[in-house]
């Protein structure tokens, strides 16, 4: 019975599937296996598709800046849904495979098998559906420009009113120009910052558009950054005139609010191209003036006048500022912190400055010290400018230690408005200018230097940059310095840098001159006489000059610094450059001079020659560099003139103290390594740049250099690896001073893995190397484990960029803490898929990541921890950072 029972259910089963083929519906179960088979080809070829137009996508965003079109968009989003949709369908199959029999006509579970079998027809024909779609001639275009771009903006005090009155007064039709004026640092630009920042946050209608127009600045500067805002390009414009017509043509047809800041003069609106403001076009401009009467000459319908701080505003201003520790240091303080705040005249400028300034004193005879010396400020100040302003702000200025920590202040006022003053290059002038303390090497005045650098930051005279070897000084600290200087009786500026002159300026009293900065102009000729015999230095640096007469040196025999530095059609020096008898200071980097002249054998006591990215110098005389007994500071670094033409004169130089280099060939760099001087001398900065003779790089020579700060590897197309010798890596100092390691277009290398023996580095960037695939390679450092110097790889380092590296995929293998990374910029680094960071690398950082917002969304994290930590830390980014590679 039981054996006739099992052939019954058996015929079941036959009768079953016999139905179903009769009623059609077995052909998704005979196409199955078919069907799942062209799926997966039809995937694979679906996700080639994808990846190539993501490629094309990323291109048009990260490096041309467009936007996606959103028919791209849409078409990446459902192909990714696909893909997705129909890799789960593949994981499944197997066991649907498996179900089926008769040769795979029929199926144990018939209905299930036919479902799906469904479902894998109807995804196939749905990704063949939407290969056909893929044509696009574009990708993306170009994004429109937003109604507003934000500003930074810190939190304020006080300027709560004005704010209103200012955003009540834009809503009412009639009111089409809005003046803010008020003394420089009392809070005018810091208002439209936040105005500018209220557009950005709220709905409207208006196209706002930022311009700052300092003093001295001409037209030309606002039509530029307006033309910039609304997306004209500028190239063919020759006259204000042509600018005007192309910016009134756009903004006649928008509805946009100019914010223009810092007026010294009546601003001309209709001579720059700006359509002026009506009820009928609903325009705004709003615009900020430290002169009443450059207020009134603008002719608003409503001005505003931003006055100081009331006192008990002002009070609380101060107090932030000075710090709850000091104010609780002495129950006096409290009370003679109010008295200081009081002299300040409710300046925010002078509040912030001082107050910070005060943060360091901590006794009750420091506090009346200072409230003694802001009371008897007797000194009068510039017309215009505000008679309650510079006398407070020179407390800061009176308090520095000496003449000497004075002298080096007032001497940062020779360089432009907002210019990014590099301290190397000003501690260096300071030297060649006599400034510093007599000292017996040269070392121990940089130090100075550098020492007086940061009293004058803390001091809050002074700026630093996020990249630390730069500073800047406030315009407004910058005009006090410029008139302590114009009071002084030793000290007599001629200052015109950054004002765009074309022509040699003119003053009366050229014999009272002792310093004088015409750099960044668009001087091209200088054809006459300077008669200066006080003048002790000369910035002639970010011009336009071609031609510069023999005598015009002639009569400057005091001339101590003279810097010509950036002078990108200056291709020859004027003999008569003998005559600068004094001079102790010569700056000529990134000029195009082809030769140095012999004449310049005369200067006798020069300390500092810079031809750093001399790139057009051929000709240095022989037995000119060796004549330049005092030399103490030789720069070569770019210099088209090669170093070994040099070294052997460098042999006889005994002051010669430090030195930067380039090479152009291992066998070159072999060479040098044999003269003293290269060992002798502190060289400070190395490029390697251009090598075709070798595939793999011994740097031996260079481990060894214990002043090495800076290391360029530039376009060394064949190098293939660079290797340290064990011997050098057991032995003391390897690298001991490297700070910063710059790698670019060295295609054929893979990794860098070297520079984990350099166990002070703190920058290194990276910049198109195209078949780089790791930074540290674990395997390579491995080999060199058990040797010194790799217990804290990375621990110095303060920033990582990484730009257009396509293969990389690692930087290090395992997570690190990173205790001094600030920031990391990674651009245009595809597989780089993660971060040598975990939840420690968190731990008491104020990193920052910026890079690609798609790349960010690819990243993976060690652990959801990690992933918390750092998502914050992220900031978008489509452009590199103007980086001093050089």
């Amino acid at each position: 019975m039981g054996n006739i029972f099992s052939i019954e259910l058996s015929l079941d089963t036959i009768i079953t599937c016999c139905w179903n083929c009769a009623t059609g519906q077995a052909s998704y179960i005979c196409n199955l296996e078919n069907n799942l088979h062209t799926l997966k080809n039809e995937v694979e070829e679906l996700k080639a598709i994808r990846s190539d137009l993501m490629s094309k996508v990323r291109i048009a965003e990260d490096e041309q800046q467009l936007k996606r079109l959103d028919q791209v968009d849409l078409w990446l989003s459902r192909a990714e849904t696909l893909i997705n949709d129909a890799d789960q369908l593949i994981v499944q199959s197997p066991q649907h495979v498996e179900k089926l029999c008769m040769g795979g006509c029929c199926s144990s579970h018939p209905r299930s098998t036919h479902k799906f079998g469904k479902q894998i027809a109807r995804i196939l024909q749905e990704v063949k559906d939407q290969k056909q779609k893929r044509d696009f001639s574009d990708v993306a275009s170009k994004p429109p420009l937003p109604s507003a771009t934000e500003r930074p903006s810190e939190p304020t005090v006080g300027l709560e009113l004005n704010f209103n009155k200012v955003w009540s007064c834009l809503q009412k039709e009639q009111v089409g120009i809005i003046g803010i004026y008020g003394l420089g640092g009392v809070g005018k630009t810091t208002l439209l910052n936040q105005i500018n920042n209220k557009f950005h946050d709220t709905t409207h209608d208006y196209h706002v558009i930022w311009a700052v127009a300092s003093q001295d600045r001409p037209i030309e500067r606002v039509q530029d950054q307006i033309a910039k805002r609304i997306g004209l390009s500028n190239e063919g414009w020759k006259s204000i005139e042509e600018k005007a017509e192309d910016i009134f043509q756009v903004l006649c047809k928008k509805k946009f609010a100019l914010l223009l800041d810092d007026l010294w003069e009546r601003f001309d609106l209709t001579r720059a191209g700006v359509t002026l403001p009506t009820q009928e076009n609903g325009s705004k401009v709003i615009f900020t003036t430290r002169s009443r009467d450059v207020c009134c000459q603008m002719q608003p319908n409503m001005d505003i006048r931003v006055e100081c701080l009331p006192p008990e505003k002002a009070l609380k201003l101060f107090e932030e500022k000075v710090g709850s520790e000091t104010l609780q240091m002495h129950p006096d303080i409290r009370k003679l912190a109010k008295a200081v705040a009081e002299e300040c005249a409710g300046l925010p400028l002078a509040l912030i400055t001082i107050g910070r300034a005060m943060a360091s004193k901590k006794s009750p005879q420091e506090w009346e010290y200072a409230i003694e010396v802001l009371r008897q400020s007797t000194a009068s100040v510039l017309p215009g400018v505000g008679k309650e302003m510079y006398p407070k702000l020179k407390f800061s200025y009176d308090c520095l230690p000496d003449e000497m920590f004075r002298s080096c202040f007032l001497y940062c006022s020779l360089y432009p408005e907002d210019y990014y003053i590099k301290k190397d290059k000003l501690v260096a002038c300071w030297i060649g200018e006599g400034l510093l303390d007599e000292h017996t090497n040269l070392s121990s005045a940089r130090n100075q230097g550098h020492f007086i650098i940061g009293s004058l930051i803390d001091a809050c005279l002074l700026e630093k940059r996020p990249n630390n070897d730069f500073l800047k000084m406030h315009d407004v600290i910058r005009d006090m310095a410029l008139w302590i200087a114009g009071e002084s009786e030793n000290e007599r500026f001629f200052v015109k840098s950054g004002v765009r002159l074309k022509e040699q300026p003119k003053a009366k009293k050229w014999e009272e001159v002792t310093r004088m900065s015409l750099m960044d102009n668009q001087i091209e000729n200088l054809t006459e006489i300077l008669e200066c015999p006080n003048l002790q230095t000369l910035f002639l640096g970010r011009n336009d000059l071609k031609v510069i007469m023999n005598d015009f040196f002639i009569s400057l025999p005091m001339l101590r610094v003279l810097d010509l530095s950036d002078n990108r059609h200056l291709e020859e020096l004027p003999v008569g450059i003998a005559k600068l008898v004094s001079l102790e200071h010569l700056d000529l980097s990134f000029t195009r001079i082809r030769k140095l002249p012999v004449e310049l054998k005369t200067l006798a006591k020069l300390k500092y020659l810079n031809l750093e990215w001399t790139r057009d110098l051929e000709l240095i005389p022989q037995q000119l560099i060796s004549r330049f007994s005092k030399l103490q500071v030789l720069k070569m670094v770019g210099c088209g003139c090669g170093c070994l033409l040099v070294l052997e004169e460098m042999e006889h130089l005994k002051y010669l103290n430090v030195l930067t280099l380039s090479f152009r060939s291992a066998s070159e760099l072999e060479k040098a390594s044999r003269f003293n001087k290269f060992f002798s001398c502190a060289i400070e900065h190395v490029c390697l740049e251009y090598f075709r003779d070798s595939r793999s790089l011994n740097i031996m020579a260079l481990a060894k250099l214990q002043h090495l700060c800076t290391l360029k590897v530039s376009r060394c197309m064949d190098l293939e690896k660079v290797k340290i010798e064990r011997n050098i890596i057991e032995g003391a100092g390897c690298f001991h001073s490297l700070r910063s390691v710059i790698l670019v277009k060295c295609n054929h290398l893979r990794d860098v893995s070297w520079v984990t023996f350099a166990p002070h580095l703190e920058g290194l960037v990276i910049l198109e190397c195209k078949g780089l695939e790791e930074i540290i390679s674990e395997e390579k450092l491995g080999e060199v484990a058990e040797l010194k110097g790799n217990s804290n790889l990375f621990s110095k380092l303060g920033m990582l960029y990484l730009f257009q590296l396509p293969k990389l995929k690692t930087i290090y293998h395992h997570a690190l803490p990173f205790p001094q990374l600030e920031k990391i910029i990674i651009l245009g680094c595809p597989m780089l898929k993660k971060l040598p960071l975990n939840s420690n690398s968190a731990k008491g950082q104020r990193l920052v990541i910026e890079g690609d917002k798609g790349w960010w969304k690819d990243v993976g994290w060690e652990d959801e921890s990690t992933k918390i930590a750092f998502l914050p830390t992220f900031k978008p980014r489509i452009y590199y950072e103007i980086l001093d590679i050089n």
